[in-house]
């Protein structure tokens, strides 16, 4: 009998729900139709957090921004943005209610890091010049690190759940590529209409370049598997017609970074090196530059032009507009070096600080063309000096920790730390030329990609541990026999 009353009272609230619902399309309202996926989404945010966090990574590469206010007002990505903010409060709902979170994790260097990070965006919010933008800007912040790196590092506490969060980016983003290389196609694969073909899921071929840069190195955990050969070479063409130089070095870079670690190169030489070239730059520095301003080749459609122009400091708009941004971020943490102009503020701070003799083509004073174009400058300007400094301490820490953990492992695990690392290391130096932390497209690979490193350090400190602790007992029991 209660079965039967069961079934009968869903049937009643389907038949309900289908009728009004029915009556609502009538007089052109069509947001009912979302409540069944609300109701399954905040079943999942409560019973089942690994399924949505799965969700919200697949959807990223396909979300899109929404702007209400207009410049300045609320920009959010659809559908990514509402759901992280809501696993955000859930998260911190049950900390405070519970009071606890794995010691293991809140013990690390890189979240010890990414904690002193957060901390310091927090107090030069209270300082900014801005500080509604500012505290904007620290709660998106706060979403992504909450749902990418502490609620993520759990979820690969089973190793295998690794395979889910990669192609749950890379199965849409695939689409992504393909619907940006047919809209290319329709342009003859022009150059400069390679830079809004990815709209509206990516803002501009860069972050869309970025993007296919960081993933590129993943797709070699599942090199030995036929679709994955297809899809290398899907990425390669996307790469290829994004026309992003930064992916395109940061590429070239990683697979020197691969060498490094395959044939265990010191760090001690790698410093060597390092030095001995500073010293060269820098006693060359001024034939080098007068060698950049000759160079008059602008982007091209023309791979080797290309190329060539990433070092055009004196007519290519792009690079000069990079400059631009770089003087004025320099000249702005100048005058508050210490807590900066607050985060999230350059964008409409920067224009006083503008030099005419600098300005470009594409130079604008009205804060609606991107932002300092650096993921280690722009915090100068807008936190100080410690705000470079302690992203940049989250950086060392995790490739300080993902160094040792790699020469440790064998096999499998490995090679996914080796890949990660090098997925990872291609935005570490794309950041030098970009900035896109504070969206969803690179957030959710740059803090997941942390946290597969933090969460297998972990893991592999437990193992160690369990196995010393096994090779104890025998040893005691042998004593005791």
């Amino acid at each position: 009998m209660i079965r039967i009353l069961n079934a009968y009272w869903i049937y009643l609230a389907s038949f309900l729900f289908i009728a009004l619902n029915s009556y609502l399309f009538y007089i052109n309202f069509y947001y009912l139709a979302l409540l069944p996926l609300a109701v399954a989404l905040i079943f999942m945010a409560f019973f089942k957090i690994d399924k949505l966090m799965w969700f919200i990574i697949f959807f990223t590469p396909l979300s899109f921004v929404l702007e209400i206010g207009g410049h300045g007002g609320i920009g959010m990505s659809l559908p990514t943005d509402p759901l992280m903010f809501g696993v955000m409060l859930l998260f911190l709902f049950k900390l405070i209610y519970h009071k606890s979170y794995d010691k293991k994790i809140t013990k690390h260097p890189v979240t010890i890091a990414i904690v002193v990070y957060l901390l310091w965006i927090f107090i030069t919010s209270i300082t900014s010049t801005m500080p509604i933008v500012s505290f904007k800007f620290f709660v998106a912040k706060l979403w992504f690190i909450i749902c990418f790196y502490f609620i993520t590092t759990q979820l690969f506490a089973k190793f295998s759940s690794y395979k889910t969060y990669f192609w749950a980016y890379i199965i849409p983003l695939i689409g992504v590529i393909i619907y940006s290389v047919i809209r290319l196609s329709l342009y003859s694969f022009d150059e400069k209409a390679s830079h809004w073909v990815m709209w509206p899921f990516y803002r501009d071929h860069t972050s869309y370049g970025a993007v296919l840069a960081m993933y590129f190195p993943i797709l070699f955990i599942f090199l030995f598997k036929i679709i994955t050969l297809s899809i290398i070479g899907l990425f390669t063409i996307g790469i290829i017609l994004s026309y992003t130089r930064a992916a395109w070095l940061s590429l070239f870079a990683a697979i020197g970074l691969y060498f490094i670690y395959k044939f265990r190169i010191k760090f001690s030489s790698l410093m060597l090196v390092g030095l001995f070239l500073g010293i060269m730059l820098a006693s060359s520095w001024t034939t080098i530059f007068r060698s950049l301003e000759k160079n008059n080749q602008d982007s091209s459609g023309e791979l080797t032009e290309h190329l060539e122009s990433m070092s055009n400091v004196s007519t290519d708009a792009s690079n000069l507009e990079r400059l631009n941004r770089w003087s004025c971020a320099w000249r702005m943490f100048l005058e508050k070096p210490i807590v900066g102009w607050g985060p999230g503020t350059y964008i409409f701070q920067y224009a006083p600080f503008q030099l005419s003799n600098e300005m470009t083509i594409i130079s604008t004073n009205t804060s609606s063309n991107g932002n300092a174009h650096s993921e280690y400058i722009g915090p100068l300007a807008e936190s100080g000096v410690l705000g470079t400094l302690t992203f940049v301490l989250i950086i060392i820490a995790v490739f300080w920790r993902g160094s040792l953990l790699y020469h440790r492992l064998e096999g499998e695990k490995k090679k996914v730390v080796l890949f990660t690392l090098l997925g990872l290391f291609t935005y570490v130096l794309h950041g030098f030329m970009n900035n896109y932390l504070d969206t969803d497209k690179l957030s959710v690979p740059f803090w997941g990609f942390i946290a597969l490193i933090v969460a297998m350090d972990i893991n592999n400190g437990k193992l160690i541990m369990d196995n010393e602790k096994l090779i104890m007992d025998n040893e005691k029991l042998i004593i005791d026999n």
